[in-house]
C-alpha cells in the first residue's frame, strides 16, 4: 500500500474526481461538495499530475472524461461505491445494537437501574437507551423496539405482549418510621397514619381508596396530608419517613430484600392487571431487540420466582 500512498497521497481527490467525471462539469461537481470551482479544478490538476495523464478534456465551459479518465472513472467508481456500501453496512450493524427501552421512571429507576450491571454483563455488545415518559408512547410512531406497559394487553391489539410481572400491591414503610410509630400489622391501623398518596398524572393507577376495599375496609374522607405525582420521589418520602405508600412488588422487592423498605398493614392486593414487555406487530424485532426482549422476560421470570 505504500506505492498506491506515493501514487495517490489524498484520498478526497477521488471523491471530487469521481463527482467531476460523473456531473462532466466541474461547477456542479463543486455544489454537491460544498467547493469552489476553483477547488475542483485544483483537486483535479492536481491528481492528473500525480497520474501523468490528463482526465479531462477542458472545453470552453465544460470539461469531458479522456480515453484514460474514462477508464480510471469508471474504477474509481466501482471502488467507491463498494467503500460506501461498506461504512452503511458498519453504521447500520452499530444503530442495530443499540436498543431503546421505553417506561415510566418508576420502572426504569427502581427495577432496571439496579439490573444493570446484570445486563452489561449478560448482553456486553448491546447498547441500551431507556427512554421515560408520563404517557405509554407509541412504539410505532417514536419508532422503539420495546415498551413497558401496565394494565391489559387486550386493550393494546397493535403490540404483542409477554408477562414481566403480576400487580400485587403492598403498603410500605421505613424501619425508622415502625420503630417509632409501631408496626402496623391491619389495614385499620394504617388509617391513623401519615398516607403518602401517589397522583399518577396521565397512567391509571391502583389509589388508598381501591386497596382499603380490597381489604373490606371503608376509607373514610379525610384531608391528604401528602400527595405527589411521580412514584419515585413517593418512595424516596417513605424512605425519609415521612409516612407509609402502596408499594407495586416488582418495584419494591430489591428495597424490601434489603431492609430499606418494611411490607406493613397485613394486607396485599392482587389485581387482574399485570406489566407487559410490549412491541409493535407492525415490524419485526431485530436480533439485538429480541435479545433484550428475552433477557426482561427471563429476569421477570426469576423475579416471579423469588430468585432475582
Amino acid at each position: 500500500m505504500e506505492t498506491l500512498r506515493r501514487l495517490l497521497p489524498s484520498a478526497s481527490s477521488l471523491i471530487i474526481f469521481e463527482a467531476a467525471g460523473r456531473h462532466q462539469n466541474f461547477t456542479r461537481a463543486a455544489a454537491e461538495l460544498g467547493m469552489t470551482q476553483a477547488a475542483v479544478s485544483y483537486a483535479v490538476r492536481n491528481l492528473e499530475e500525480q497520474l501523468g495523464v490528463a482526465l479531462f478534456h477542458r472545453i470552453h465551459r465544460a470539461v469531458e472524461l479522456t480515453d484514460a479518465g474514462e477508464r480510471f472513472h469508471a474504477d474509481v467508481t466501482l471502488g467507491l461505491s463498494r467503500i460506501q456500501k461498506s461504512a452503511e453496512d458498519i453504521r447500520a450493524k452499530g444503530r442495530e445494537a443499540n436498543v431503546t427501552l421505553a417506561a415510566s421512571t418508576a420502572f426504569a429507576s427502581m427495577w432496571m437501574l439496579p439490573r444493570l450491571a446484570k445486563l452489561r454483563a449478560d448482553l456486553p455488545d448491546i447498547d441500551l437507551r431507556i427512554q421515560t415518559s408520563v404517557r405509554d408512547l407509541d412504539l410505532d410512531e417514536e419508532p422503539i423496539p420495546l415498551g413497558i406497559r401496565g394494565g391489559d394487553p387486550a386493550k393494546w391489539p397493535r403490540y404483542h405482549a409477554a408477562l414481566l410481572a403480576p400487580e400485587v400491591i403492598t403498603v410500605v414503610a421505613s424501619p425508622a418510621f415502625v420503630e417509632s410509630r409501631g408496626y402496623p400489622g391491619t389495614p385499620e391501623e394504617l388509617l391513623k397514619l401519615p398516607l403518602i398518596h401517589l397522583e399518577e398524572p396521565v397512567r391509571a393507577a391502583c389509589d388508598w381508596p381501591e386497596w382499603f376495599a380490597s381489604a373490606g375496609v371503608r376509607y373514610p374522607a379525610q384531608a391528604r396530608r401528602l400527595a405527589i405525582n411521580d412514584y419515585v420521589l413517593v418512595i424516596q418520602a417513605v424512605l425519609a419517613g415521612e409516612g407509609v405508600a402502596l408499594g407495586w412488588r416488582h418495584l419494591i422487592d430489591g428495597q424490601v430484600r434489603s431492609g430499606a423498605l418494611v411490607t406493613v398493614g397485613g394486607h396485599v392486593l392482587k389485581t387482574d392487571d399485570a406489566f407487559y414487555v410490549v412491541w409493535p406487530r407492525s415490524r419485526e424485532l431485530n436480533g439485538p431487540a429480541r435479545r433484550v426482549r428475552d433477557w426482561l422476560l427471563e429476569e421477570g421470570r426469576l423475579g416471579r420466582s423469588g430468585e432475582a
